[in-house]
């Protein structure tokens, strides 16, 4: 599903480059429930957002359901994200003033289908994750739980192959987070789709059945090796 071989990537601090990426190889097959762990500053957001196309690599290859996304221009990138990809962020990212419905139908959006068979989706979606009563309500209106699960909806709406969760529990109470890994963990045992899960919690992680640490860049443990790759 996602393939990822030396990825490097750079930022420019000042005059300094500081390497957030430091070659870093890994495999997402269909259907992997993965949880990317590491302290503040290790590099597993941006592992995200490179494994994901929301950032290129600095240097190194990304290949997304077999295309290359250094082959691939900004437009055929958004495409692709958007027939193959879902995100699910720690700020929820909805639009504040756009009712559940229409922020969970955005992605079908810029597919250019028509309005009716977008609410139609959007719908369904929302009813899977429990918020069929909440569908004209705008995100003020809706608790913190609320809203992860409109942007869960909105994630699987686009009937994605993989879901990337960027600490999605970080800003819910331990009820609400609890609801929110069983929504994850029953998309990919029930509908097969692979979840990406950044966190810095250990009790978050443990829903993975496998585990990556990041450290300073690079990867320091993988449970799938069972070991540190860096030792072969």
């Amino acid at each position: 599903m996602i393939e990822a071989v030396d990825l490097e990537r750079t930022y420019k601090l000042g005059d300094s480059d500081v390497g957030a990426l430091r070659g870093v190889s890994l495999s997402v097959a269909a259907g992997d429930y993965v949880a990317i762990t590491g302290p503040s500053g290790s590099g597993k957001s941006t592992l995200m957002h490179v494994l994901g196309a929301l950032d290129r690599p600095t240097a190194g290859l990304v290949r997304i359901d077999g295309r290359d996304v250094n082959t691939l221009s900004d437009g055929d990138l958004a495409e692709l994200r958007n027939a193959t990809i879902g995100f699910v962020f720690q700020s929820f990212a909805l639009l504040a003033r756009t009712s559940a419905v229409d922020n969970v139908a955005m992605p079908l959006l810029y597919r250019g289908m028509r309005k009716s068979a977008r609410r139609k989706l959007a719908v369904e979606a929302l009813e899977k994750v429990g918020l069929a009563h909440r569908l004209d309500h705008r995100p003020n209106q809706l608790s913190g739980g609320e809203q992860q699960r409109v942007a869960i909806a909105r994630a699987l709406v686009g009937d994605p192959k993989v879901v990337f969760a960027d600490e999605p529990t970080g800003n819910l109470d331990t009820r609400n987070g609890e609801e929110v890994m069983k929504l994850l963990g029953a998309l990919n045992a029930d509908a097969g789709v692979a979840i990406v899960l950044v966190t810095h919690e250990p009790d978050i992680a443990a829903h993975a059945s496998r585990q990556i640490q990041i450290r300073d860049g690079r990867i320091a443990f993988d449970s799938a090796a069972g070991r540190d790759p860096a030792a072969a």
